[in-house]
């Protein structure tokens, strides 16, 4: 999936869950945001790959694209550094939240992911799309109007 997918796809899923929790908060999501761009940082084409070149060329040649960074190893090292970094909740799970749908978009693809790294394994969903191609410009729509439907609720929250 493109930068674009991924930081409207954690944005769609933490307003999501901030629907069904007492997570209203922008905090909420903007870590919810940061967390979905994070995995690409073994990409030095990505948006945060271009942000922090020389921690994204280091990654990426030691462990490769959607290997370390898109697995549940990295989402629960994540997980854990967090907590040591902060208490506030908010950051946390918004982060982790991130991380988890940009796993789960990654594995939407041709490509897919190693979600079980170390293990050799790539992990794809049983339908598959093309990065980059009209079915992802579906995707991000139907995000989008999840995110709407669903952000009314932070809206409320802060008026």
């Amino acid at each position: 999936m493109t930068g674009k997918t991924h930081i409207v796809g954690g944005i769609a899923t933490t307003v999501t869950v901030a629907h069904f929790t007492d997570y209203h908060s922008i905090t909420f999501v903007a870590a919810g945001v940061l967390g979905a761009i994070i995995p690409d940082i073994c990409h030095s084409g990505s948006k945060i790959g271009r942000k922090l070149p020389l921690l994204s060329k280091f990654i990426q040649t030691l462990f490769g694209h959607r290997t370390f960074t898109h697995s549940l190893l990295f989402l629960c090292l994540i997980g854990y550094l967090l907590t040591y970094i902060t208490s506030n909740q908010a950051v946390i799970l918004g982060g982790l939240w991130g991380i988890a749908s940009h796993l789960l978009l990654d594995a939407g693809t041709k490509n897919g992911i190693k979600l079980l790294f170390p293990l050799d394994l790539t992990v794809r969903l049983p339908i598959t799309i093309k990065t980059g191609g009209q079915v992802e410009n579906l995707i991000l729509l139907g995000l989008i109007i999840i995110i709407i439907y669903f952000a009314q609720d932070i809206v409320y929250y802060y008026l």
